[in-house]
């Protein structure tokens, strides 16, 4: 048999022990748990040394070890000692482990910020302690300093915290408990409250889009096209001319949330807002002027703000649009909640209604782009606002 390779080792599904070489198995057991072993001869006699679970030590990372572990048998040496005596620093560890959650991001950003994150507030503390001798109180001092100032970012802390733990134990670096398990009752409790995209109220939408028209600049056309579309500002920000197809917006999934294909059918003034940048970039719809002379780079999410403030709106987001078009929807056009939802990319629906609404409603909300595009133009009327 000849070696193994990274997609053998994820595919290979039989229960049996999958030889790569050098002493070193793959050992798949029942209900699909795989695991490496060295099986060498120590002392005359053989011997199976357990280096951790698949899911956590790469086929490298596994050879690399078992080819540590035959040389001390080979000194006449005890691979059982060099597992216990092998110690790793947290920040050793940590940097293994982002080794193998990076690949699955699709993003190069999310990567790098669960590095960073654990560079700022885990290693100051925990970075040059040797990995087997931290404790629960050293990962509560970590987490105390930001649990209740920093909740969120906390709460991602202890989950990497906790991930390069299972990693280190599974890889034999860790004999203990996780020391992050059961952490969070000697935490304060934190009442969750929602957090909203701060919006602009819907009746003053035809008012801000037409102070809106008189700006000039690509970071107005490009918001004058989130807000018709309803995109998120990374979706918009990304848009290629390739994208566009008569009057339909193929919005490629690696760029969408869900991580499905979406079509948007485009109204009279989100294709208004594109065509006034016919001619600007080769590739992308709306590029920075930034750029340089070499290459297209999209706009900073951070243009939209300024733009704003320059416009006297403070205070409102850009994703905050999305829910001014869902309150519009229901206080005003009385549309239907899974067309209104679908317009915005969400799921609706409990599994079941999910599993068996198959169409994305094109049509349906083609109708309700337009009846949307015609109220921010102030073609549905005077709004009046009614006394309580």
């Amino acid at each position: 048999m000849g070696k193994l390779t990274a997609r053998k080792v994820a595919t290979l599904k039989e229960p049996g022990l999958y030889g790569d070489g050098g002493c070193l198995y793959l050992a798949v057991g029942e209900g699909n748990a795989k695991s490496w072993v060295l099986r060498t001869t120590v002392h005359g006699k053989r011997r199976d040394y357990g280096l951790g679970s698949a899911s956590l030590v790469s086929l490298a990372e596994a050879r690399e070890l078992a080819l540590e572990l035959r040389k001390v048998a080979r000194q006449g040496g005890d691979p059982a000692q060099f597992l216990k005596k092998e110690s790793l620093t947290f920040e050793d560890a940590t940097r293994r482990v982002h080794e193998q959650v990076v690949k699955t991001y699709k993003s190069k950003g999310h990567g790098e910020r669960w590095i960073a994150s654990m560079e700022h507030y885990a290693f100051p503390k925990l970075g040059k302690r040797p990995i087997d001798q931290i404790q629960s109180s050293e990962v509560l001092e970590v987490l105390t300093d930001i649990w209740v100032s920093k909740h969120d970012t906390a709460k991602r802390i202890k989950q990497r915290i906790s991930s390069v733990f299972d990693w280190a134990k599974h890889a034999g670096h860790y004999s203990g408990e996780n020391p992050v398990v059961g952490i969070q009752r000697a935490l304060p409790t934190i009442k969750h409250q929602a957090e909203h995209m701060a919006a602009l109220e819907w009746r003053k939408m035809p008012d801000f889009m037409a102070e809106l028209a008189k700006r000039e600049g690509t970071s107005a056309r490009c918001l004058e096209f989130i807000i018709h579309t309803l995109a998120r500002s990374s979706e918009a920000r990304l848009a290629c001319w390739g994208e566009i197809i008569d009057i339909v917006w193929f919005v490629p999934a690696e760029r969408m949330k869900r991580n499905t294909l979406h079509r948007v059918p485009l109204s009279s003034g989100a294709l208004a807002a594109v065509r006034k940048m016919e001619g600007v970039g080769q590739k992308l719809i709306f590029p920075s002027a930034h750029a340089g002379h070499t290459e297209e780079k999209p706009l900073s999410d951070t243009v939209f703000r300024a733009l704003m403030g320059r416009m006297g709106y403070h205070g409102i987001t850009t994703h905050g649009f999305r829910s001014t078009f869902r309150d519009w929807c229901s206080e005003y056009a009385k549309a239907e909640r899974e067309v209104a939802e679908a317009a915005l990319s969400h799921a609706y629906g409990d599994k079941v209604e999910r599993a068996y609404a198959r169409s994305d409603m094109f049509e349906r909300r083609g109708d309700l782009m337009v009846k949307w595009s015609r109220f921010l133009a102030g073609e549905e009327g005077k709004v009046v606002k009614l006394a309580r």
